[in-house]
């Protein structure tokens, strides 16, 4: 494996995946939080439509993110607009594997295929050029676009983990997926 020491800038089509600046806490404020989105990470939001974030908040989330020690880690630009982070984490250089995240903040641009257009970016940086031998990823059982985005990335369903987490009053299950370097994508 070769992990990077410093955070790449991988470009797409339509989007950038760069470092961390100091603009994003301003970005990470303007898009606010969502119940939805707090919901299909696992938390539990006490209101049900989206609120506003305040600067101190975002400055908090910034720095979070800016000091995380993964060189891979990734905000998500799109139309020179933060709208998302995306990872490689835990990576084990025995087993040649890492874990995929990514969450797109914006829901407007859910719908776009910006999430795959990421997914396979990451995941052909992974193995392209960390040269890892697998992606693993969880993700709750009722996020189903996130799963059909997977899937369509070359993502396999390989197990579950049931009732791995109780959110909204209801306890949900952690979809295991996977995609090898020799899988098609």
């Amino acid at each position: 494996m070769r992990l990077p020491t410093l955070t790449p800038v991988l470009r797409t089509e339509r989007v950038v995946l760069r470092p961390f600046q100091p603009g994003d806490a301003e970005g990470r404020r303007l898009l606010g939080r969502d119940p939805e989105i707090i919901q299909m990470f696992g938390g539990q939001p006490e209101f049900t439509e989206p609120v506003p974030m305040s600067e101190a908040e975002a400055q908090e989330w910034y720095d979070r993110a800016a000091t995380d020690p993964n060189p891979m880690l990734w905000a998500v630009e799109h139309e020179g607009r933060l709208v998302g982070t995306a990872s490689l984490h835990s990576p084990r250089a025995d087993d040649q594997k890492a874990q995929f995240a990514i969450g797109l903040l914006d829901r407007r641009t859910w719908g776009l295929g910006l999430g795959a257009e990421v997914t396979r970016e990451v995941v052909r940086y992974g193995f392209e050029e960390v040269g890892l031998h697998r992606i693993g990823l969880k993700v709750f059982a009722h996020n189903h676009r996130a799963i059909r985005c997977y899937e369509r990335c070359g993502f396999v369903e390989e197990g579950r983990e049931r009732e791995a987490a109780y959110i909204g009053g209801a306890w949900r299950d952690d979809v295991i997926m996977g995609i090898l370097c020799s899988d098609p994508r």
